[in-house]
């Protein structure tokens, strides 16, 4: 497992425990084989309370930090500082999870959000939805899709191979981790709040799954939901 700050590899922030024992029941399943597979996973509509259920289905997650700011609070005894940290992980290939967490420290912050981001995980759908492509290739959003968070509202438009991801640093990395590669992004609001900026992008992201699509769409689109083994 990768992680990226200020977009350079960083050494591992956090090792996966040795030993686990599982306390949840989607915990024992994984732990004892029955679930082999993250999509095997997401059919099961119990959350996600283990980190490290993600952490043994998908061990391939790349990590970053979106946003790191010094909050003050003021109290009877003084100003109390403390770190608010946005971050996002990811498999670059249909898996992507935002999260966020407050804290005195920056270490342990950093890493209660990178936790929050997996509990977080969003299986996504990708594929060709731009007329001028047609290539049927999992490289873009399949069709134009909008997410909210506070008064953030972001617009993903389908894009040509080629044209790259368009959008600002906070959407680019989450696309990127989410394996977009190619899509317009249009935003609304205030997006200098980095936290509902990146919630919007991921409500995005999910919002793919909302949409019923018919097997030949499906087709002539290249949709695919999650992970493409040969797509790596």
């Amino acid at each position: 497992m990768k992680s990226y700050i200020d977009g350079e590899e960083k050494e591992e922030i956090k090792e996966t425990p040795s030993e686990w024992e599982p306390k949840t029941a989607l915990g024992k399943k994984v732990a004892s084989g029955a679930i082999k597979s993250i999509d095997e996973l997401m059919r099961y509509p119990n959350p996600i309370k283990e980190v490290e259920i993600i952490d043994t289905l998908l061990p391939d997650l790349d990590e970053e930090i979106i946003d790191v700011a010094r909050v003050q609070r003021t109290t009877d005894s003084g100003r109390r500082m403390r770190f608010r940290i946005v971050t996002a992980v990811g498999n670059r290939n249909g898996y992507v999870g935002v999260g966020k967490a407050k804290g005195k420290e920056a270490g342990p912050t950093i890493r209660k959000a990178i936790e929050r981001a997996k509990l977080n995980i969003k299986r996504i759908k990708r594929g060709c939805g731009s007329w001028e492509c047609g290539c049927r290739e999992p490289h873009s959003v399949p069709f134009r899709v909008v997410g909210r968070c506070g008064s953030v509202r972001v617009v993903l438009s389908p894009a040509p191979k080629g044209v790259g991801l368009v959008s600002g640093d906070i959407a680019r990395k989450i696309l990127a981790l989410a394996g977009i590669k190619d899509v317009w992004v249009h935003t609304e609001g205030c997006t200098r709040t980095s936290i509902n900026f990146a919630f919007a992008v991921l409500n995005a992201l999910e919002n793919t799954n909302k949409m019923k699509i018919s097997e030949k769409d499906t087709e002539r689109l290249g949709i695919v939901s999650g992970a493409v083994q040969d797509d790596r």
